[in-house]
């Protein structure tokens, strides 16, 4: 019996891809001392509604859907999934050093606790709606991490936290650009 394989026709190849980030390096990885109700902010960037659990996602599944149309649409969107991936690690990071847990759960101040799920998600058909929906959510992540930073009082988090700022606004402006190509 004859093997059948499926391959997609116009298939992009993105080795070699780099992240998507600001041309700065971050700052070390370190706290002043363990602060759970610092980790638990983190927590909520790190896997809540506005994330970088749910930026990952979601610019994956919009790489995925777009790649067998437009290969430099989506090799930007990776690229910006990548960077995503290097803010969720260095917020685990954060996390764990102020003595919180990693275990997709966002932790909220008044108590209530959230394990990360799909329906954070804005996934449109259109693409047109699907970069307008990440340009909000990176919109989003930046009004958090600044309302985080004024909320922490540890010199080292917030530094990360500012680096990190400098990566989503300049993914906005990558996402506005494609606007204009897509």
């Amino acid at each position: 019996m004859k093997e059948s394989r499926m391959m997609r026709a116009n298939s992009c190849n993105l080795m070699g891809l780099k992240p998507a980030m600001a041309d700065l390096p971050y700052p070390p990885i370190q706290v002043k001392e363990k602060n759970v109700s610092y980790a638990n902010l983190l927590s909520v960037d790190y896997c809540g509604a506005v994330s970088e659990l749910s930026a990952i996602t979601q610019y994956i599944n919009n790489e995925n859907r777009i790649s067998g149309d437009n290969c430099s649409l989506a090799g930007t969107i990776l690229g910006i999934a990548m960077a995503e991936m290097m803010h969720l690690q260095k917020l685990g990071e954060l996390i764990c050093l102020l003595g919180g847990k990693v275990d997709y759960t966002a932790r909220f101040q008044n108590g209530r606790q959230k394990m990360w799920t799909p329906e954070y998600l804005d996934i449109p058909a259109n693409i047109q709606k699907m970069i307008a929906a990440d340009i909000d959510a990176e919109q989003g992540a930046v009004s958090q991490y600044k309302m985080h930073i004024r909320m922490i009082n540890d010199d080292d988090v917030n530094a990360v936290l500012a680096r990190i700022i400098k990566d989503e606004e300049y993914h906005i402006m990558l996402l506005r650009s494609l606007q204009c190509r897509a």
